[in-house]
């Protein structure tokens, strides 16, 4: 075998479709785009959503919702994950080290799921009032 020689496998490769090339085609005369209006024309084409000038539907649907821009900041961790970590003093940087956040996260906070055994020093995490609970009663403290 040489290079020069190296051919597609029969049957991987397709003719490309020569539209307007005559009735036998089966693609002659309009081909393939119907009978007038805008996009049987040549250059004739329209944005995405467009509907011929009718109010177009994410218009006519009512707004609803908000999406935070700031979400993507925040982060929570979970009772079990702290007694996996078996850290004494957790902070941010040792939470994104462990790959328990992500890199981007800013506010972090322990949620209460799982149990806690160990004691455990929050250091610039929050907890809900549950979780905060259970890490004291494991003898930590959140600060």
């Amino acid at each position: 075998m040489k290079l020069n020689t190296i051919q597609p496998a029969a049957g991987a490769k397709h003719a490309p479709r020569r539209v307007g090339r005559g009735i036998g085609s089966g693609l002659g005369k309009t081909a393939g785009r119907g009978h007038k209006g805008q996009k049987s024309r040549s250059g004739g084409f329209h944005k995405v959503g467009f509907e011929g000038g009718q109010m177009p539907l994410q218009r006519r649907l009512p707004k609803r919702g908000f999406k935070s821009v700031s979400l993507k900041y925040n982060a929570e961790v979970t009772l079990a994950a702290l007694e996996r970590l078996g850290a004494a003093e957790v902070d941010l940087p040792t939470l994104k080290q462990a790959g328990l956040v992500g890199q981007i996260a800013r506010v972090v906070k322990v949620i209460n799921s799982g149990s806690l055994s160990k004691a455990v020093k929050l250091t610039g995490v929050g907890a809900t009032a549950g979780a905060k609970a259970a890490i004291e009663a494991a003898g930590g403290s959140v600060a």
